[in-house]
Protein backbone atom coordinates (compact mmCIF):
# COMPACT_ATOMS: atom_id res chain seq x y z
CA UNK A 1 0.00 0.00 0.00
CA UNK A 2 1.39 3.37 -0.99
CA UNK A 3 1.67 5.93 1.77
CA UNK A 4 0.28 9.31 0.77
CA UNK A 5 2.32 12.31 1.77
CA UNK A 6 0.68 15.47 2.96
CA UNK A 7 1.06 18.62 0.89
CA UNK A 8 3.33 20.01 3.60
CA UNK A 9 5.64 16.96 3.45
CA UNK A 10 5.77 17.12 -0.35
CA UNK A 11 6.71 20.81 -0.25
CA UNK A 12 9.37 20.15 2.39
CA UNK A 13 10.80 17.31 0.30
CA UNK A 14 11.04 19.56 -2.74
CA UNK A 15 12.79 22.26 -0.71
CA UNK A 16 15.22 19.73 0.71
CA UNK A 17 16.22 18.52 -2.74
CA UNK A 18 17.02 22.11 -3.68
CA UNK A 19 19.66 22.32 -0.95
CA UNK A 20 23.27 21.59 -1.86
CA UNK A 21 24.26 18.07 -0.88
CA UNK A 22 26.69 19.23 1.82
CA UNK A 23 23.84 21.13 3.51
CA UNK A 24 21.57 18.08 3.27
CA UNK A 25 24.29 15.94 4.85
CA UNK A 26 24.67 18.46 7.66
CA UNK A 27 20.92 18.42 8.15
CA UNK A 28 20.95 14.63 8.45
CA UNK A 29 23.82 14.79 10.94
CA UNK A 30 21.95 17.40 12.99
CA UNK A 31 18.80 15.30 12.89
CA UNK A 32 20.72 12.20 13.96
CA UNK A 33 22.35 14.12 16.82
CA UNK A 34 18.92 15.26 18.01
CA UNK A 35 17.77 11.61 18.00
CA UNK A 36 20.92 10.48 19.81
CA UNK A 37 20.38 13.07 22.53
CA UNK A 38 16.97 11.52 23.19
CA UNK A 39 18.25 7.94 23.06
CA UNK A 40 16.98 7.11 26.52
CA UNK A 41 13.49 7.36 25.05
CA UNK A 42 14.30 4.62 22.52
CA UNK A 43 13.77 1.08 23.69
CA UNK A 44 16.07 -1.66 22.46
CA UNK A 45 14.55 -4.85 21.17
CA UNK A 46 15.51 -8.18 22.68
CA UNK A 47 17.54 -8.90 19.54
CA UNK A 48 19.40 -5.60 19.79
CA UNK A 49 20.24 -6.22 23.44
CA UNK A 50 21.48 -9.72 22.58
CA UNK A 51 23.69 -8.31 19.79
CA UNK A 52 25.18 -5.70 22.14
CA UNK A 53 25.87 -8.40 24.71
CA UNK A 54 27.51 -10.58 22.04
CA UNK A 55 29.76 -7.73 20.95
CA UNK A 56 30.71 -6.82 24.52
CA UNK A 57 31.53 -10.45 25.27
CA UNK A 58 33.66 -10.72 22.12
CA UNK A 59 35.58 -7.59 23.14
CA UNK A 60 36.16 -8.94 26.66
CA UNK A 61 37.65 -12.10 25.15
CA UNK A 62 39.98 -10.61 22.54
CA UNK A 63 40.27 -6.92 23.57
CA UNK A 64 40.18 -6.01 19.86
CA UNK A 65 38.74 -2.48 19.70
CA UNK A 66 38.07 -2.85 15.97
CA UNK A 67 39.12 -0.02 13.71
CA UNK A 68 38.68 3.69 13.74
CA UNK A 69 35.89 5.40 11.86
CA UNK A 70 38.51 7.00 9.61
CA UNK A 71 39.82 3.57 8.61
CA UNK A 72 36.31 2.27 7.93
CA UNK A 73 35.44 5.33 5.84
CA UNK A 74 38.67 5.05 3.88
CA UNK A 75 37.87 1.42 3.04
CA UNK A 76 34.37 2.34 1.94
CA UNK A 77 35.74 5.05 -0.32
CA UNK A 78 38.29 2.64 -1.82
CA UNK A 79 35.49 0.21 -2.63
CA UNK A 80 33.29 2.79 -4.36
Amino acid sequence: MKVLQSDKAIMMNRKLTELPIDERIQLVEDLWDSIASDQKMLRLTTEQKAELDRRLNAYEVDKNPGRSALEAIAEIRRNL
